[in-house]
């Protein structure tokens, strides 16, 4: 199996505390965003499922921090700390979220659908292990181009018994696509642990001999190691070495979705992964280095609060699609209604 070599590297430098202190930010925008949207579900706001993030932030901040705006990140339903860590505004986010025309998906596709083309960012995908194929694309697309990009690939524990994954990442070890494949394993999928939905629990060994794709193992809970493990899997996938696949532990401290009772863990178990808290980790560390105290959490936390009900007012205020916007973003040439045909 190929491994990532650093015997000859050059030593990286350490983060500096100017990205600590804006990973902690972004951290803890997302933590708050979400506790807005779980706010907005249930006064009704928002419609369909919404599937929230709070506790797997690092993952996403970490991982993009690593990027280049060129890069492309596709992922699945669990979407919003991507988007806010992919540098998409958080107005025409709750917008989406509540269905209206200047949502970023133009109201159409809800929680489970952000989309921003102009960022790189595709999605937003509610098919499980559906958009791992459309990663392959992606990364054929910048090979088959010669263009400089690497396509970061999120998805969960469940997605990885899917076909789609195993024909997917197939392709990429095939043509040794520039693809970083991310199993974001909170432990369960939906409601099943995941030694009941899994043969093999120890995920990072899934692709390398099937596929010739080395498998890592990275603690999603730390923005930091997240970080390091990413800038350097990056650098191997730029380098044309191929894909790579990153087991991601982390955890989820709300149910699969909002209609999720959480019947199948215990409050213990939840109480355990919150005493390792991702922004509570990075937050003692900048308190040690003494960028951050009580009353700098409590005014940035404040700041933080006030941007997102600036944001929920404003997308609570604006404008529904009209009936005619219905017929739009069907088919990639506007003519229609369709049904006067």
């Amino acid at each position: 199996m190929t491994t990532i070599s650093t015997s000859t590297s050059t030593p990286k430098a350490e983060p500096t505390t100017t990205q600590l202190m804006d990973w902690y930010r972004q951290m803890s925008v997302i933590r708050q965003f979400e506790v807005k949207c779980a706010q907005s579900y249930q006064q009704q706001k928002i419609g369909g499922f919404c599937h929230l993030y709070v506790g797997q932030e690092a993952v996403a901040v970490g991982s993009i921090a690593a990027t280049r705006p060129q890069d492309y990140v596709i992922t699945a339903y669990r979407d919003h700390g991507h988007a806010i860590a992919r540098g998409m505004e958080m107005t025409p986010l709750f917008a989406e979220l509540y269905g209206k025309a200047s949502g970023c998906s133009r109201g159409k596709g809800g929680s489970m659908h952000f989309f921003d083309a102009e960022k790189n960012f595709f999605g937003g995908h509610a098919i499980v292990g559906g958009h791992i194929p459309l990663a392959i694309g992606l990364g054929w697309a910048a090979k088959y181009r010669k263009e400089d990009r690497v396509t970061l690939c999120y998805f969960g524990d469940g997605a990885i018994n899917q076909g789609s994954f195993h024909e997917a990442l197939n392709l990429a070890g095939i043509h040794k696509l520039p693809c970083i494949f991310m199993v974001e394993n909170n432990g369960y999928a939906m409601g099943t642990h995941l030694h009941r939905s899994s043969a093999v629990t120890d995920l990072k060994l899934r692709t390398g001999d099937a596929y010739g794709i080395p498998g890592k193992e990275v603690d999603g809970m730390d923005c930091i190691a997240m970080y390091q493990m990413m800038r350097d899997g990056i650098e191997y996938c730029r380098s044309g070495n191929g894909s790579l696949f990153l087991e991601v532990k982390t955890y989820r401290y709300r149910g699969h979705s909002m209609s999720d009772p959480q019947k199948y863990r215990t409050k213990e178990e939840v109480a355990k992964y919150q005493d390792h808290d991702p922004i509570g980790r990075l937050e003692k560390l900048l308190r040690e280095k003494k960028l951050l105290d009580d009353g700098k959490v409590a005014a940035m936390n404040d700041e933080i609060h006030a941007a997102v009900e600036k944001a929920h007012e404003e997308a609570d205020g604006a404008a529904f699609p009209t009936t005619e916007d219905i017929w739009k973003d069907v088919y990639a040439m506007p003519f229609g209604p369709y049904l006067a045909r």
